[in-house]
């Protein structure tokens, strides 16, 4: 089973997208059962809060299904449990690097990493108001998560 962890600052709004949406693409591809898929915050600021409402209304709308979700902290011990730990932004990466004490496995990427851009962030619709376009994003850069996963992991 691949186990992967998406992360941002608060898990309300960009982690919890990508995860509910990576978790809809691998069960309409019949591949949920090879996968363990959650989400987590660098900070402790949301923790115990469930999705903000700006996700849970684009996600309907797009008809992604919202799961049971309320925001936890990353974890030292998350770098061991999980294969891949996503994280949205450059702050973010900085800060999961902290919290678990460095990636001597690089196991740690942004999830646009997985797309032809490389390097770049999604933004944060907590301040920009911007849900359509963090979807976009984070539709893309899983999308591409997914194809690399497909190349490097023959059981899938």
């Amino acid at each position: 089973m691949i186990k992967v962890l998406f992360i941002c600052h608060g898990n309300i709004c960009r982690s919890t997208m990508a995860q509910f949406v990576f978790q809809d693409m691998i069960n309409r591809q019949n591949l949920a059962d090879k996968f363990l898929v959650d989400s987590k915050a660098t900070s402790t600021e949301e923790i115990g809060n469930g999705p903000h409402y700006g996700t849970v209304q684009k996600l309907r709308e797009v008809g992604v299904p919202v799961l049971a979700h309320r925001a936890s902290q990353l974890r030292r011990s998350d770098y061991e449990e999980f294969d891949y730990l996503i994280g949205m932004d450059h702050w973010n990466m900085k800060n999961m690097l902290r919290i678990v004490g460095g990636d001597p496995e690089g196991k740690m990427a942004l999830l646009l990493d997985y797309t032809k851009r490389a390097g770049q962030e999604i933004a944060d619709p907590w301040y920009t108001g911007n849900f359509d376009a963090t979807y976009d994003d984070v539709v893309e850069g899983c999308t591409g998560f997914l194809e690399y996963v497909r190349k490097t992991h023959r059981e899938i």
